[in-house]
């Protein structure tokens, strides 16, 4: 590609293996061959949308590969050493047994206090009032209204530290943060992440999807406490699961025959129709490392599992770019029928 291609991006959340998709937006922007002009985000995904918006703001691609490296090593230093754990091992015994006290004690009695390291992180480090105003991205921020289940999207201009935590709040294990008053959990319990507001608030046809679960895996679970793990994996991907299911039938029933443009002018479905006509999607994933990690893994706040997660994302960018040639811009590298039907 000789010029630019505009893409924009939905990153998933998954807990620490967010630093793969850190991985991935640090060889994109490394690359330098494409722009984004918009990033929908849950969870980690969202920690991850907000640092790129943050880093290009101030100093441009550089800026934004700083600003990634500078957070995912912030919320390794600032774990306490005991809750850290060794590369792909999982979580450290001490955080195992803060689990186990989950099963019985409300993030309240666990933490009296509601120490939050990851706040000081993000507060310490994100540009707010600077994104507020003058966002070189449009933001898509997940998170979940805790009392109806229903996705709120908290976009750039109204961004606050508050809104960002909303999107990651895991309920076992913080409090609730409300924001203008009503209580949000985790972004991934009604978007992994969301995909439509690429597809309705941005013209970019190219859609990166950028994914930290697996969508298929090589066993099945037969053991009580594999079958309980199974079932919430499959829970907090099936939102984004439908509505990727949603988008492949409805290009199926468009089908690829261009809208006469006497009709874009007259017809707002028609217009519609085209946009969702001529996406262009495309995914990096790694299943064959991701999927083999324990499901603890994702509490795993170490520096070094966090840079092999780094490494593994900017490798599976690498195999991208290397199979897909020239095809971001001018096709679409992921058949949506055959991986979501």
């Amino acid at each position: 590609m000789s010029a630019t291609t505009d893409i924009n991006l939905a990153l998933q959340g998954g807990g620490a293996h967010g630093a793969f998709t850190w991985g991935v937006l640090d060889a994109l922007l490394e690359d330098g061959r494409f722009s984004f002009e918009g990033v929908s985000g849950a969870s980690a995904g969202a920690m991850n949308a907000v640092c790129l918006a943050h880093g290009l703001l101030h100093g441009g691609r550089e800026g934004a590969r700083r600003a990634l490296a500078d957070f995912w090593l912030a919320v390794a230093d600032s774990a306490p050493p005991v809750l850290a754990a060794g590369p792909a091992l999982g979580m450290a015994p001490a955080m195992k047994m803060m689990l186990q006290w989950t099963s019985h004690l409300t993030p309240e009695q666990i933490n009296p206090f509601d120490l939050n390291p990851l706040r000081d992180v993000i507060e310490a480090q994100i540009d707010f009032a600077g994104l507020r105003q003058a966002s070189p991205l449009k933001l898509f921020i997940a998170a979940t209204h805790a009392n109806s289940g229903k996705l709120r999207l908290f976009r750039d201009s109204e961004l606050t530290a508050d809104m960002l935590l909303a999107s990651a709040c895991l309920p076992t294990l913080h409090r609730t943060i409300h924001v203008d008053g009503e209580p949000y959990w985790d972004g991934g319990y009604s978007a992994n992440p969301a995909v439509f507001p690429l597809v309705y608030h941005c013209t970019a046809a190219d859609i990166l999807l950028v994914l930290l679960a697996p969508l298929h895996f090589s066993e099945t679970p037969h053991a009580a406490k594999d079958i309980r793990v199974r079932l919430n994996e499959l829970a907090f991907n099936s939102t984004f699961l439908r509505e990727m299911r949603m988008f492949a039938h409805l290009r199926e029933q468009i089908g690829s025959e261009p809208v006469a443009a006497d009709l874009l002018d007259r017809l707002p479905l028609a217009r519609l129709e085209r946009r969702l006509a001529d996406l262009r999607f495309h995914a990096v994933s790694a299943d064959s490392v991701l999927g083999e990690l324990p499901v603890d893994s994702k509490l795993n706040i170490s520096r070094d599992f966090f840079l092999e997660l780094h490494a593994v994302g900017r490798a599976a960018v690498r195999r991208w770019l290397s199979a897909c040639g020239d095809a971001p811009g001018q096709r679409p590298t992921l058949d949506l029928g055959a991986l979501f039907y």
